[in-house]
């Protein structure tokens, strides 16, 4: 189809969708070939550029003065026929193209719309593009073709693959599609897309491939067999095919064989309006399918254009009929005169060219659903308004070599490219028009959803929309409450290897399997994760442990030896049990202490002793509780002090006791002015204030504190407090155990003394008790952790505590209280039975 102008535009269209080739030999004639199956959409396509050229004509505002022509081939959807017809536009080797001798003018062509395939493109580019002539493809997807260094000079309307995969993916992720198959032609178009798929989707973080698989050309049965089965057997439900319409034809036939139903197709802008798919027989299986499909535009005023198509009635030799009337006789099922032998005796009527068009049903004036129609639009108002920059060009202030500017009459290809990588401008129905460094328009896809019937009817309709923009990037609006999913729960499908690790567990790869195929493995104590899918768990702060579901962390658990628990309880009613007891008896000494019982046991002493173990009993309160700073300094050193004051009680009274019994021999009265009262006083003063000056050195040199014990378990802190120095705390034992032993020893020397009553008896046992706790002290307090090493030593306290109290005022009591009659002088003195 050829239309002459000031300017003009080529143009590259599938209007037949196959070819037949003859015998080539040197003689043949390119005219041998023949072109088979008319096809009435890529016809529509070739007149879509026609109406866009004559509206832009009747456009003032735009190419004022100029007028554009056009001239279109079919390529007959062959690369030979389509290379070969680029070529005819790029050289003008045509007879009504042939350029004056002088070579003067503009070339043949200043750009090209077309070509509808991606392999077509690419071989025509490579070509075409050394000589800097544009072609402005409608169609070719192919994301190679964005390679600028190879080629310069390839533009398109409708977005590259590389998008599209993108566009895919961002609907893999808004359903959480991790696990999906993918199916791709044999070609440049299924090729890139896998290659695409497999980096985007690892980039993204948008989910793995279950398998890919490359559908056959031709009929190849086994292979397609082959191919389902892998689709039945994989736990993806959700299928993503980038092919051509004629492979998803093939593949379902396969389908139904097999009955493969529960999948969830997703399908590339290739097939996703292909009506031929959309069958009763095909529906149960392909309904609810989602597809990315070319953007629908509205082009008014293109159906009136249409109708106006009329055949030409001179055009009618047997060498080549051009496209118009081929259309006619397609549409009428008629032929031109002269009509093929046995036409007209077989009953075939004779084309008139005054055949209605407007009355008959046909494909071609279909335009509720322009979607390649509209790319091609584009592409043509894009070269148009490319040329208008060109020639509103101010003299003097050009792009070109010396700030020079193009003019018509010696315009050249490579001088309107410079102009088309800079145009910008808006379609009538809203869509911005522009091309990146690459050559891509701003890309925007429709979301198709394929809806099913319960009568049987289809529907294809629009639910959501992806683009680009300049500002804001890419954008996915989508529509879930408008998608018809063939399901029976009317839900998405879930198509995931593994279920998501919630929080408090992390990913685990299985070994030799993709990475959306893993195990769930809860972290560690003392990790957690807040997060789904985690890779790694994370370690708590130092004063913080897991929780339970290890999703955060929660405070560590202080751990003393509280007033609150059992054990707190049981040692604080002890302590208090025994000062209670300490007062008791000390009461009843008071209230006895003119008798001889008390007088004979040294009563100033008796008090002070008691009062002493009163303390050692309180002491140990110190031990429960949160351990505080004065805490931590007061316990050790009233404990100390306390059992020292104790222990020298009964020394001095052991003492005592030795010299009485000396005392009594002949010339050992001298011995008794060593023992009185005052030095009895001063002893326990001297002994007491040793362990005073060692307690506040200790404190003075390393004071004991608080410290957060960490080290004994991992999920709670141990509060505790460390003695700071252990050569003092050594010291302090040791100088009670040596007072200890030295009145054990005294009083095992003065055990078998003639008195009735003796208290040497009852030192040397309390002594006994005394040692033999604090020696097993020793061991259970080394390996005793935490709160536990409190209890042992104040189990020590009491134990000892109790021990000397009952040994030593228990049988006194007895006596006093419930055996009067032995409380006397005589009796104490044992000479009130001769026995």
């Amino acid at each position: 189809m050829h239309k002459p102008g000031d300017v003009i535009l080529g143009g590259l269209f599938e209007v037949h969708y196959t070819s037949v080739f003859p015998e080539l030999t040197f003689t043949s004639e390119p005219s041998q070939l023949r072109c088979q199956g008319f096809d009435p959409p890529g016809f529509r396509h070739a007149m879509t550029m026609a109406f866009a050229i004559d509206e832009i004509n009747k456009n003032t505002n735009l190419l004022p003065n100029v007028t554009l022509g056009y001239s279109m081939y079919d390529n007959c959807a062959t690369l030979v026929i389509g290379f070969s017809a680029a070529f005819s536009l790029a050289s003008g080797r045509e007879a009504q193209f042939l350029l004056q001798e002088t070579c003067l003018g503009t070339p043949p062509v200043l750009g090209i719309v077309g070509d509808s395939f991606s392999t077509f493109s690419i071989a025509t580019s490579d070509v075409i593009g050394l000589f800097k002539l544009p072609i402005v493809s409608y169609f070719a997807t192919c994301s190679c073709l964005s390679d600028r260094q190879r080629f310069p000079s390839f533009f398109r309307t409708i977005p590259s693959d590389a998008f599209q995969v993108h566009a895919m993916i961002q609907i893999l992720k808004r359903f959480g599609w991790t696990w999906a198959g993918l199916l791709i032609s044999d070609d440049d178009y299924g090729l890139h897309v896998a290659r695409s798929f497999q980096s985007d989707m690892a980039q993204s973080d948008g989910g793995c491939l279950a398998y890919t698989e490359i559908l056959p050309w031709g009929d190849n049965p086994d292979e397609l067999r082959r191919i389902v089965e892998v689709m039945k057997k994989s736990t993806a439900r959700v299928v993503i095919v980038f092919a051509h319409q004629i492979h998803m034809i093939q593949l379902m036939e396969e389908v139904v064989r097999q009955n493969v139903t529960g999948l969830q197709w997703m399908a590339s802008e290739a097939w996703t309006a292909a009506a031929v798919l959309q069958t009763p027989d095909l529906m149960p299986y392909l309904g609810g399918t989602l597809g990315i499909a070319i953007r629908r535009g509205e082009i008014s005023g293109l159906r009136d254009f249409l109708l106006q198509t009329r055949p030409d009635l001179e055009d009618n030799n047997n060498k080549g009929k051009s496209m118009v009337n081929q259309f006619w006789e397609y549409t009428f099922q008629c032929r031109f005169a002269p009509a093929p032998a046995g036409w007209v005796e077989a009953g075939g009527a004779l084309c008139t060219g005054q055949e209605k068009l407007e009355n008959v049903e046909t494909e071609f004036l279909d335009v509720s659903n322009l979607r390649p129609e509209y790319n091609i639009y584009k592409a043509v108002y894009a070269l148009a308004y490319a040329l208008d920059d060109l020639l509103h060009c101010d003299p003097g202030r050009g792009p070109f070599s010396g700030d020079t500017c193009a003019t018509l009459q010696r315009l050249e290809p490579w001088q309107l490219m410079h102009y088309l990588e800079k145009v910008n401008f808006t379609t009538p129905f809203g869509d911005q028009v522009s091309f990146d460094e690459n050559g891509d328009a701003l890309a925007i896809y429709d979301i198709m959803n394929w809806i099913w019937f319960p009568d049987g009817r289809t529907k294809v309709q629009t639910v959501g929309v992806v683009k680009k923009s300049l500002f804001k990037g890419e954008e996915l609006t989508l529509h879930e409450d408008k998608i018809f999913w063939n399901f029976d729960s009317k839900q998405p499908p879930r198509s995931v290897c593994s279920d998501s690790c919630a929080p408090g567990t992390r990913m685990a790869r299985k070994k030799g399997e993709a990475e959306c195929c893993f195990d769930c493995i809860p972290c560690s104590e003392g990790k957690i994760t807040n997060e789904t899918d985690s890779l790694e768990c994370t370690n708590c702060p130092e004063d913080f442990w897991s929780s339970s579901q290890n999703d955060h962390c929660v405070p560590k658990r202080m751990e003393f030896l509280s007033y609150h628990e059992p054990l707190g309880i049981c040692l604080t009613t002890a302590s208090l049990l025994g000062t209670f007891i300490c007062a008791v008896v000390l009461v009843i000494f008071i209230c006895h202490r003119s008798t001889p019982m008390v007088r004979a046991n040294n009563s100033e002493l008796s008090f002070l002793l008691l009062v002493s173990l009163k303390f050692c009993f309180l002491c140990s309160l110190l031990f429960i509780g949160h351990p505080r700073p004065w805490t931590c300094q007061l316990r050790h050193a009233a404990f100390g002090i306390s059992f020292v004051l104790c222990i020298s009680c009964i020394l001095v009274k052991t003492m005592v006791v030795l010299a009485v019994f000396r005392a009594s021999k002949p010339g050992g009265e001298a011995s008794l002015k060593w023992f009185g009262s005052v030095q009895q006083r001063g002893t326990v003063l001297v002994l007491t204030s040793v362990q005073a000056a060692i307690c506040t050195a200790w404190l003075v040199s390393a004071s004991p504190a608080p410290h957060k014990n960490t080290q004994y378990h991992s999920d709670k802190i141990v509060y505790e407090c460390v003695v700071g120095s252990t050569v003092c705390f050594a010291v302090l034992l040791g100088y009670i155990g040596l007072l200890a032993v030295l009145s054990f020893l005294l009083a095992f020397l003065a055990r078998n003394l003639p008195d009735n009553f003796n208290e040497a008896k009852l030192i040397t046992f309390s002594m006994l008790i005394f040692c033999s706790v604090w020696v097993a002290f020793v061991p259970a307090y080394v390996n005793s952790p935490g709160k536990y090493a409190d209890a042992v030593e104040v189990f020590a306290i009491l134990a000892s505590s109790f021990g000397l109290l009952v040994a030593l005022f228990g049988p006194k009591c007895y006596i006093i209280l419930l055996r009067p009659e032995r409380n006397t002088k005589k009796a104490i003195m044992g000479r009130g039975n001769t026995k």
